[in-house]
């Protein structure tokens, strides 16, 4: 025999409020009422699911997997009919967007006024942060990552690939010669990243990690530092490609440098019981046609 769904939720409103009593009066129904939905529901799985106390009750050992199997479940149809009712409509209600600043600087920030344009109901929140973040516990509705994914937990939308460039400034290059092989590195500036490793890890055959004379946390920063001729720097496309076709940022090794190092990847990741996913996927289908990755 089958748990009623309204049983269930009127266990989840013990569990929540802390008592028969509080539950009753949060649903507007009758103590009795509540008591024997938990007492059904227990007979059914044959399990104590509540500690009773006279002032609380607590969750067993045996039925806190069970509480959350259902709190999942009942959360995924409240979703499900969320979506249904809002077939139709235009997305609306708050978005929290999370890359680091220079994707945020040149690529997202170009769009926002045409996406506010098309979705005027959706309050764009955008943050900056260098490393990866714990959605949950930044209250992060979408994250662009950059590079590979390692967490399975999220659900990830492939938005492109971004090449990396070796560059530096012509006044640099005036100065100190252009390098002709990777070898030729040892006597030149580099700029890198404080962390993590893998980003002082230059795409050339043979170079592998790098030794930075100059070091920073922030993509952005490495680029201004390349732009003002401090030496050559390793970046994303999605932030030099408009400085060389500018002429600002020389690009080296073109003809050697490696294309498929993990490192090229750009993905939209989230949540995949996400209760925002109609704002996730107007906004991931908006911007992904319009990246200059």
């Amino acid at each position: 025999m089958r748990t009623r769904s309204d049983d269930l939720q009127i266990l989840l409103a013990v569990v929540d409020t802390g008592g028969f009593s509080s539950a009753a009066q949060a649903l507007d129904i009758q103590v009795a009422k509540v008591s024997r939905a938990v007492a059904k529901i227990e007979n059914q799985l044959g399990i104590s699911l509540l500690n009773r106390t006279t002032r609380r009750v607590s969750v067993t050992e045996e039925g806190r997997a069970f509480i959350d199997a259902i709190r999942h479940g009942i959360n995924l149809i409240e979703q499900a009919e969320e979506e249904i009712a809002a077939r139709g409509e235009k997305p609306k209600g708050k978005l929290r967007v999370d890359a680091a600043s220079p994707f945020v600087l040149h690529q997202l920030v170009p769009l926002v006024k045409d996406f506010k344009q098309h979705y005027p109901e959706i309050d764009l929140e955008l943050t900056s942060n260098e490393g990866f973040v714990d959605l949950l516990e930044k209250r992060t509705d979408v994250a662009i990552r950059i590079g590979q994914l390692t967490d399975s937990t999220l659900h990830a939308k492939p938005l492109g690939k971004s090449l990396l460039y070796l560059v530096a400034s012509p006044d640099y290059l005036a100065l100190r010669g252009i390098p002709k092989s990777g070898q030729d590195l040892i006597s030149h500036q580099l700029i890198g990243f404080t962390g993590p490793k893998v980003l002082n890890e230059w795409p050339l055959p043979g170079v592998g990690q790098i030794t930075p004379a100059t070091v920073s946390s922030n993509g952005e920063t490495v680029r201004q530092l390349a732009l003002m001729g401090n030496g050559i720097a390793c970046l994303s496309g999605f932030m030099v490609k408009e400085d060389i076709a500018q002429g600002k940022l020389i690009p080296l090794f073109e003809d050697e440098k490696l294309t498929n190092t993990g490192r090229e990847q750009v993905n939209a990741v989230y949540y995949r019981s996400s209760n925002v996913s109609k704002r996730i996927s107007a906004f991931i289908d908006f911007i992904q046609s319009r990246l200059t990755l």
